[in-house]
């Protein structure tokens, strides 16, 4: 089995070292990595500059773009034959609910998908970040299972363990994705010359975090894992969209 190895917070984090550890154990991994940290890149493309491709001394390519970048060129320069699957992290921190559009983690994963493979994205919550061993193994065995039991076309997984030895892990539930309040507005502060400067406000309170979502999930001890859809169409509006414009005139 074949892998590309990606994520959004560098070729040298530690989530993605300790992922290809694990992963190396049973399969062939090729690591492919921005050159930094790319956290809340979402799908974004470098289309304006030349990307670069350097061989680390552990093997390891880092790329000066985004997660995407690294997926999309390892895919189609630089991994013949090409992968059997993409997997994306292990990230620092959460992908849970809407945050999910914003991830680098979760868009390497979707490029991926994009260029027709399957995959998966894996995202290590809590405060500290420490046991990231622990989502390797779970990771691992969900890929695993995937050789066997191959994803439908059009999905990835988005996996989110939580921050907690293995043993403490109560099992793995199949979730939907939760919602957030809207985030705090950009704060506003100064630099050392009295010119404004704004930094993002903290993530919004969760508003639906019950019974069956990831929130839910790994806040009780479990892993989440959420099948997610690249087909954004609204569909269960169509039918009232198309109502709604026949009154709109051309």
């Amino acid at each position: 089995m074949r892998i590309l190895l990606s994520n959004d917070d560098g070729v040298n984090a530690e989530g993605i070292k300790v992922l290809y550890e694990e992963l190396s154990k049973f399969a062939d991994v090729t690591l492919v990595a921005p050159d930094r940290n790319c956290s809340g890149a979402s799908n974004s493309l470098t289309l304006l500059n030349p990307l670069r491709a350097q061989i680390l001394d552990n093997g390891f390519i880092s790329v000066n773009g985004t997660p995407t970048d690294s997926v999309h060129l390892a895919i189609s320069q630089l991994m013949h034959p090409a992968p059997d699957l993409v997997v994306a992290g292990i990230n620092n921190g959460a992908n849970l609910g809407d945050d999910t559009l914003y991830s680098g983690t979760v868009a390497a994963a979707t490029e991926g998908r994009h260029m027709g493979l399957p995959a998966v994205a894996v995202s290590l919550v809590g405060k500290d970040e420490e046991y990231y061993q622990t989502a390797a193994v779970i990771a691992a065995n969900i890929i695993k299972r995937l050789k066997q039991h191959p994803l439908p076309s059009d999905q990835i997984l988005n996996v989110n363990v939580p921050d907690l030895p293995l043993n403490d892990v109560k099992g793995i539930q199949v979730t939907r994705l939760g919602h957030r309040h809207k985030a705090e507005t950009m704060k506003r502060m100064e630099d050392p010359w009295g010119r404004s400067i704004y930094w993002y406000g903290s993530l919004g309170a969760e508003l639906d975090a019950g019974e069956g979502t990831d929130f839910n999930a790994v806040a009780n001890g479990y892993a989440s894992v959420t099948p997610l859809t690249v087909d954004m169409t609204a569909y269960k509006s169509m039918e009232q969209m198309t109502e709604w414009m026949s009154e709109v005139e051309v």
